[in-house]
């Protein structure tokens, strides 16, 4: 299981959690609050509402038909009172009284139960007892939203209960608050489980960036391309980076010199056996002529030698490094015409013309040494394909903002399609049609290697009008 699931999974559960164990209960919570905010106001009324028939009953020693009247009149008007979303349209309080006996005085809805004793019903009952007397009936058993909210409140005179009066309200009113509030709440609770797993993703994919980062690295550095180690963030990742850079060093370490002695020595068997055949040739008698041939090769053979090893040299330095040493502004147009101006004197008398063509601004930062090396194999190597009666054309386009190319095309045969892919390996070398000799195979894979560092990418392939080959140096500005 990825790290990136593992996190997502993480917050699932955290979401799954605040649903069972947060959601649910706020949501049962909710009716309940709704009921207690109305009951209230409504001990409120009562009280007031039985101080009221309190004081007609001293006075006139029974509850006359005002407040009756007053009920019914508010029963028959018709309301627009917008209520937040609510909009009220009726009154649905209604009051019944009754005596101390329990027995119906007034009831402002059910005015046929006068005379009949409510001292069964609980807010009566606990009323007329002295105690808080309050109950929640339903109206039809099988229907939640039939359920009505009574609350009484003493009829006291000369410091005595002399009666109860009730006030009812229906929680239908109040369910469309309930509703609302419900639905806002699992709104929210969506909302933010929503956002809590978009945030667990983008967590998800902060957290393993560096850890992809350094994936890529490393199956970079497993293919053979030059990668540059990545800055891991936080001490762990960057103890982790650094083991994983070690681990590689020591590997390519152990591989590289592993590759470099099975290759030098393959590359040196033919001088040194040339050199030896004609040391031993030596021994005998020879003609002036013979023996200054024999010592003419072994010349060429030791020159040969000590190229590769130099070569060599400079390859493995410039390989064993992450980065230019020295980071300053080159210009490669400067550059391409003092290669130009080298390679010339060769063609002077039998080998291809070398011309070279600047287009825009061509500076670049790096190492100008090894930019100039690098541009001076690649026109070396052009040289040497073309024939005597060709053209080598170098040109150098710096009218892109992101990055310099120097092109350098001959007039050659070509690449055969089966070298096309190795020609930057080390020690890969073809045969030079002039003289058939080949050379240490080094010089292109110096080549990438230089461009590689500065950020840059390096191709060779044929022509598309199949006149010659084509090589594009790309360096980033």
């Amino acid at each position: 299981m990825s790290l990136t699931l593992r996190i997502l999974l993480g917050f699932v559960l955290i979401a799954v959690v605040g649903v069972v164990f947060v959601l649910n209960p706020v949501l049962e919570r909710v009716e309940r609050q709704y009921l207690e905010a109305a009951e209230e106001p409504m001990v409120d009324i009562a009280e007031v509402l039985a101080g009221v028939v309190s004081a007609q009953i001293e006075r006139d020693g029974e509850v006359d038909a005002t407040m009756g009247e007053g009920l019914r009149r508010a029963h028959r008007r018709e309301l627009r009172a917008a209520i937040y979303d609510l909009l009220k349209q009726d009154v649905t309080l209604n009051v019944y009284v009754t005596d101390a006996k329990g027995v119906v005085l007034f009831d402002s809805e059910q005015s046929q139960n006068v005379g009949r004793s409510y001292l069964h019903l609980r807010d009566v009952a606990f009323t007329l007892a002295g105690e808080y007397g309050a109950r929640s009936s339903r109206l039809d058993e099988s229907d939640l939203a039939s359920s009505v909210m009574y609350v009484a409140a003493p009829i006291v005179s000369g410091g005595e209960i002399i009666g109860s009066l009730t006030v009812s309200k229906p929680q239908r009113s109040l369910l469309v608050f309930i509703e609302q509030t419900r639905k806002r709440i699992k709104a929210l609770a969506w909302g933010g489980a929503v956002a809590l797993l978009v945030l667990g993703w983008l967590l998800s994919r902060w957290v393993t960036h560096p850890l992809r980062v350094l994936t890529g690295h490393a199956e970079a550095v497993s293919r053979g391309e030059r990668s540059a180690a990545p800055k891991m963030p936080g001490r762990h990742l960057r103890v982790l980076g650094d083991a994983v850079e070690d681990m590689r060093e020591a590997l390519d370490g152990r591989s590289y010199v592993e590759s470099y002695v099975q290759t030098m020595t393959h590359e040196m068997k033919s001088p040194v056996a040339a050199i030896r055949g004609a040391v031993e040739l030596l021994d005998a008698e020879l003609p002036p002529e013979r023996r200054e041939r024999l010592l003419a090769n072994i010349r060429s053979e030791s020159l040969r030698l000590q190229s590769l090893n130099d070569q060599l040299l400079a390859l493995a330095s410039l390989e064993s490094r992450d980065s230019v040493e020295c980071d300053e502004p080159v210009d490669l147009a400067k550059v391409v015409h003092r290669v130009v101006d080298h390679a010339r004197p060769m063609d002077v008398a039998a080998g291809p013309r070398v011309v070279a063509e600047c287009r825009g601004q061509a500076v670049v930062r790096g190492e100008e040494f090894l930019l100039e090396m690098a541009l001076g194999n690649l026109v070396q190597n052009a040289v040497e394909f073309s024939p005597a009666d060709g053209e080598v054309r170098v040109t150098v386009d710096g009218t892109d903002e992101s990055e310099v190319r120097v092109i350098v095309e001959d007039e050659g045969a070509g690449i055969p399609e089966y070298a096309i892919s190795r020609v930057f390996d080390r020690f890969y070398s073809l045969a030079r049609p002039e003289s058939g000799r080949k050379s240490s195979g080094l010089g292109l894979c110096f080549v990438r290697q230089a461009i590689e560092l500065h950020g840059g990418s390096v191709t060779l392939q044929n022509r598309p009008d199949g006149s010659g080959a084509r090589a594009e140096m790309r360096v980033p500005v």
